[in-house]
């Protein structure tokens, strides 16, 4: 299931690495999509 939804994200979600966002300058949603995404990524890698 998370293997999907890693794929899924990785299409529809923006990447903040791409866009060189520094992570203490983030704002809140910003830092919320990457605590999703790294937690989806690492259930998928499991």
């Amino acid at each position: 299931m998370f293997k999907v939804l890693a794929k899924i994200n990785k299409l529809l979600l923006p990447s903040f690495t791409k866009q060189r966002v520094d992570l203490a300058k983030a704002k809140k949603w910003q830092m919320a999509l990457i605590a999703y995404r790294y937690y989806v990524t690492t259930r998928a890698l499991k």
